[in-house]
């Protein structure tokens, strides 16, 4: 099992399809490492050579932010909008959908298991 950016890659997918376990790599990114490496689009990660692996992790180490780096940006992004108080951050803040979306009916991801409001029906 090959072991990237702190990630174990799953050995019998195609390289492709197994970087997109690593957080932050999707499809694309996956395709230009794939195409930076010259690796072909139909080797599986138990074909690849050591020298392969080496070369994919170097390329991911040095070009992209992944995994802990990422998260961790992610979050203190978040944080910042919270701190400075403005709309997006009170909605992080709150729970509540932060792109605009309508909350009267829907938004369940974000809001939590819907809760009965006592007294409500009469």
């Amino acid at each position: 099992m090959a072991r990237i950016a702190g990630v174990n890659i799953p050995t019998s997918k195609r390289v492709e399809i197994a970087l997109t376990y690593i957080h932050g790599i999707g499809r694309t990114k996956a395709r230009e490492i794939c195409a930076n490496a010259q690796i072909p689009a139909e080797r599986r990660v138990n074909e690849m050579t050591d020298a392969e692996v080496l070369q994919v992790r170097e390329l991911i180490d040095s070009n992209y932010m992944v995994e802990g780096d990422l998260r961790r940006e992610v979050a203190m992004n978040i944080k910042r909008l919270m701190d400075l108080g403005c709309n997006r951050g009170v909605r992080h803040r709150k729970g509540l959908p932060v792109r605009g979306q309508n909350t009267h009916n829907n938004a369940r991801t974000r809001k939590g298991k819907a809760r009965p409001i006592t007294g409500k029906k009469k």
